[in-house]
């Protein structure tokens, strides 16, 4: 189940790279378009938008198991032992919550996008449910991320491998 979790998390994180790519090249696109108009594609703004919010959303997950996600440990450092691990099965619990809950609001909001038949107000027309697909892939897999580590500190296993010996933290 681990290696499961683990490949789907490095897939969403190799698709937020996609998205990246995508994000580029629509830029360069509309970039280009203005050079040269023959080679101008509408809309291309707004799928630069898109690719970039997909690659933002679907990156969370990744991000998160790599323990490169900004933490503020002023306090939490200075606890003991078990009041920091407590306190850090606490916190999970509530990024839990929160993010099932985005992960839930972004699904329904697809779900509404699509039934509606809702389209950008641009010159693409493009189907929202479209674009909004990645932010609710993203959340659903963040949410899972935050299941995964939890149940990790819940079991005592270590949820992130700590630094090489000379290499500084990451985030802390």
């Amino acid at each position: 189940m681990r290696s499961l979790l683990n490949g789907l998390f490095n897939a969403a994180g190799y698709l937020a790279g996609v998205f990246m790519i995508g994000t580029l090249l629509a830029v360069l696109s509309s970039i280009f378009g203005r050079i040269i108009p023959a080679l101008e594609v509408h809309g291309a703004d707004a799928y630069a938008g898109y690719c970039m919010a997909a690659s933002a959303f679907l990156a969370l997950a990744t991000t998160l198991r790599r323990g490169e996600h900004i933490r503020v440990t002023l306090i939490i450092n200075r606890l003991s032992p078990t009041a920091h691990r407590w306190m850090d099965v606490f916190c999970h619990v509530i990024a839990l919550g929160v993010s099932a809950l985005l992960a839930w609001y972004s699904i329904r909001l697809v779900s509404q996008s699509f039934s509606f038949n809702d389209i950008s107000t641009g010159l693409d027309a493009t189907p929202l449910w479209i674009p909004q697909l990645g932010m609710a892939v993203g959340t659903t897999v963040f949410a899972l991320a935050f299941a995964a580590d939890l149940v990790d500190l819940l079991t005592g296993r270590k949820i992130r491998e700590t630094p090489n010996e000379g290499e500084p933290a990451r985030v802390e």
